[in-house]
């Protein structure tokens, strides 16, 4: 896509937001006649997530060259993701107890909640269950994740073994690979539409803009802590790896990365973003598609530094609104749990409540304390998606800094 295109789709897609955010603050109810224009457009970006995924991921480890070099590009990619989430939960750890949100709030609205009770007995056991499906069909139709991308990791790896008879597999995938992302330039031009729509429904379904403003002011303390955080991650922890590690300029590939992260903060949904993800990436910021194919779609589904943020700061609050004063060795089980749970637990459905279930049982806190926060979770759950894409994208120039990957350009260029 032409610059010109994508500077038209970004300012579209901002007045989209901006007009979607005044027509549910005003209008309120009213505003979820519109609300399918939104379905759509997530329907539309789901449509290709499952093609993308197995098809970029082929290519990215076929792209190699070496089955070998995955090992080196895999270990470093998750000691990114792993250190990069770990800072945000310790960022998230600081800010809560500087701010103490939940203080003297109480416990009004807490209550177990029958999806909380169906997930105490989660273990990381059903993760590693998870990464193998029996039936791997069910598992796209169930847009199961973590598993299609070992599968495609697998099936790469094996196509590198093959020699020349892979060939005309791996050029397959790389046509159906290009076609998808053609199919997602034709979706970008309807996100203006699309994130109306889904703005103005989401605003209406919870009754307007005075609605909304009475649960933010009940839990302005908590959700302040929680994007005051983010916050910090976001512009100055992240942007410092990218300057340092990437050799990038921050607020320029910030700019470039802009219709992918407002997307993120419309949809509340990384794998859903992917798409858009990937051309940002690839097209504006001039990404290896080597390093982005491996690393955005594992990134999209197991790299979540916003959420582990979100999960330590929810399970500090909840400890502070019961009157539960947690000591250093229990928030470091926080810090370890939250870490650890939003990598594991991201093939697992309804991945956010599961790792807060993991988090709280991990210190003994009430499960009923998540019943306090749902009221204002899906404006914090799309602050926090923005800043998982934003630590994706990150971690694609970082990893594209590699000497593997280095490596494999050189040749190519020779």
């Amino acid at each position: 896509m032409d610059k010109r295109s994508s500077q038209i789709i970004l300012i579209g897609i901002f007045i989209g937001i901006f007009i979607g955010a005044i027509s549910g603050w005003i209008f309120g109810e009213k505003m979820q006649a519109v609300a399918w224009l939104g379905v759509l457009f997530m329907n539309a970006l789901k449509m290709v997530i499952i093609p993308l995924i197995i098809s970029s991921m082929i290519v990215g480890i076929t792209s190699l060259g070496d089955v070998r070099h995955i090992g080196g590009t895999g270990i470093k990619t998750i000691l990114y993701y792993t250190l990069t989430t770990g800072i945000s939960v310790l960022i998230g750890i600081i800010m809560v107890n500087l701010i103490q949100p939940g203080s003297g709030i109480g416990t009004a609205g807490a209550e177990l909640l029958e999806r909380v009770q169906s997930k105490e007995n989660f273990s990381f056991l059903d993760v590693l269950m998870g990464l193998v499906p029996p039936n791997l069909f069910k598992a796209m139709v169930n847009m199961e994740i973590l598993p299609l991308i070992f599968f495609s990791l697998l099936f790469g790896g094996v196509l590198t073994t093959l020699g020349k008879k892979a060939k005309i597999m791996i050029t397959f995938f790389e046509v159906i690979n290009d076609a998808i992302m053609k199919i997602v330039h034709l979706i970008l031009w309807f996100a203006p539409i699309g994130i109306f729509g889904l703005v103005a429904g989401k605003l209406g379904s919870i009754g307007g803009g005075e609605a909304f403003q009475a649960e933010l002011i009940k839990l302005g303390k908590y959700a302040l802590t929680v994007i005051i955080g983010l916050s910090i991650h976001a512009t100055v922890v992240l942007p410092l790896i990218l300057y340092f590690f990437a050799k990038k300029n921050p607020l320029t590939y910030l700019y470039n990365m802009g219709s992918a992260l407002t997307t993120a903060f419309s949809t509340a949904s990384s794998s859903a973003t992917l798409p858009l993800t990937m051309e940002c990436v690839e097209q504006k910021n001039k990404i290896s598609s080597k390093a982005s194919s491996f690393v955005l779609p594992l990134g999209a589904t197991i790299n979540m530094d916003g959420t582990a943020l979100y999960e330590a700061v929810a399970a500090m609050f909840i400890a502070q609104a019961y009157g539960i004063d947690l000591s250093a060795p229990e928030q470091a089980v926080v810090f370890l749990t939250a870490t650890l749970a939003a990598i594991g637990a991201a093939g697992i459905p309804e991945a956010g409540l599961v790792m807060m279930v993991v988090v709280l049982q991990a210190v003994h806190l009430p499960l009923e304390g998540i019943g306090m926060l749902l009221t204002i979770d899906w404006f914090l759950d799309r602050c926090r998606t923005t800043v998982n894409v934003w630590g994706d994208s990150v971690g694609a120039a970082v990893i594209a800094q590699t000497k593997e990957i280095r490596d494999d350009e050189q040749v190519l260029d020779k």
